[in-house]
C-alpha cells in the first residue's frame, strides 16, 4: 500500500499552511480569543472549505476524504488553532451552518466538551456540565457527568492529526533554537545531550506520522486508536523535550512551546485516551493470538 503523498495532496497542504499563516499568524496566540475573533476565524474556515472538505461536491462540499482531512488538520495542530474544530467538521452536512462557518458545533468527548458557552449546537447530552479551569488557556472546557459513550473513530482520527501537527512544530522549533542559542561559545545543538533529544523527537514525529497516515487510508478503528495513542505520545513527549532545549524561557508567555504543551494534554484526554487505545491493542493482539 502506498502512503506517499500525491501532487494534489501536498498542495492541499501547502495551501492549508498559507491561509493558516493569514488568518491565526503565531502572534495570535498571544491575544484573547473572543466571540467576535472566533466567528471572523470560523467563517474564514468555512469559506475556504476546511469544514465541508468531505462533504460531496453535490452537496457543496469539497468532495474529498478522510486522508485528505488529515493533511489539513495536521497543519490546524502546527498553529494552534482554536475552536471545536473537529466537532464543527464532522456535523458538516448534519447541522445547519456547520461547513460554511456560519455555525459553531461542539461535542462531548470522554467526558469533557470544549467552547460549550460559545458554540451553537452541542453533540451529545450535556446536562449537568461543570465548567472547568482549563489548563489551556484558548481551550475552555466543561466536564459533562455520566459514562462517556464509545469512542469515534474519524473524531479520533483528526485529533490524532492535529497532535501530529503539535509534534512536528514543536521539533523544528527545538532544531531552530538549538542552531542559533550559544553557551561557551557553540551552538547548543552541537552538544550531544541536545542532539540526541532533537533526533528522538524526530523519530517520534515521524512514527506518529506514518501511524496517522496509514490509518487514514484503512479507516480501520483499532489502526485508529493505535495512532492516536502513538500521536499523543509525540505532542507530550516532544512539546517536554522541546521545553528542555529552550531551558526556563520555554515556558514564558512570549513563547509558544509551553502551548503546545497544555494542548497536547487537553487532546490526550479526548477519546480514546493512551490507557484506552493501549487497552484496545491489547485485546486486539490476544484475540488474534488466540485464533
Amino acid at each position: 500500500m502506498d502512503f506517499r503523498l500525491t501532487d494534489d495532496q501536498r498542495a492541499l497542504r501547502d495551501g492549508t499552511r498559507e491561509l493558516l499563516a493569514r488568518i491565526w499568524p503565531p502572534g495570535a496566540l498571544r491575544e484573547p480569543v473572543d466571540g467576535a475573533r472566533m466567528r471572523a476565524l470560523w467563517r474564514a474556515l468555512g469559506g475556504a472549505g476546511v469544514f465541508a472538505l468531505r462533504l460531496p461536491e453535490a452537496a457543496g462540499g469539497v468532495g474529498l476524504g478522510a486522508a485528505e482531512a488529515v493533511l489539513v488538520f495536521e497543519e490546524a495542530g502546527r498553529v494552534l488553532l482554536p475552536g471545536p474544530l473537529v466537532a464543527t467538521h464532522l456535523a458538516a452536512g448534519v447541522a445547519a451552518g456547520a461547513a460554511t462557518g456560519e455555525r459553531m458545533v461542539t461535542r462531548v468527548d470522554g467526558g469533557l466538551v470544549a467552547w460549550l458557552a460559545e458554540a451553537d449546537e452541542v453533540t451529545g447530552e450535556v446536562r449537568g456540565a461543570v465548567e472547568l479551569r482549563s489548563v489551556d488557556p484558548l481551550t475552555p472546557l466543561h466536564r459533562v457527568p455520566g459514562r462517556p459513550a464509545p469512542y469515534d473513530p474519524l473524531a479520533a482520527l483528526l485529533t490524532a492529526a492535529e497532535q501530529l501537527g503539535s509534534a512536528a512544530r514543536t521539533t523544528e522549533t527545538a532544531v531552530r533554537h538549538a542552531r542559533g542559542r550559544e553557551q561557551f561559545g557553540r551552538p547548543v545543538g552541537a552538544f550531544q545531550a541536545v542532539k540526541h533529544r532533537c533526533a528522538g523527537m524526530l523519530v517520534r514525529a515521524e512514527i506518529a506520522r506514518a501511524a496517522v497516515y496509514a490509518a487514514a487510508v484503512t479507516g480501520d478503528p483499532v489502526e485508529i486508536a493505535g495512532a492516536k495513542l502513538l500521536a499523543d505520545e509525540a505532542a507530550v513527549r516532544n512539546a517536554r523535550d522541546c521545553l528542555q532545549v529552550h531551558g526556563g524561557m520555554g515556558f514564558t508567555w512570549e513563547s509558544e512551546v509551553h502551548l503546545h504543551l497544555k494542548r497536547a494534554w487537553v487532546r490526550g484526554r479526548m477519546r480514546p485516551t493512551a490507557e484506552e487505545a493501549a487497552e484496545l491493542q491489547a485485546e486486539t493482539l490476544g484475540g488474534a493470538g488466540a485464533g
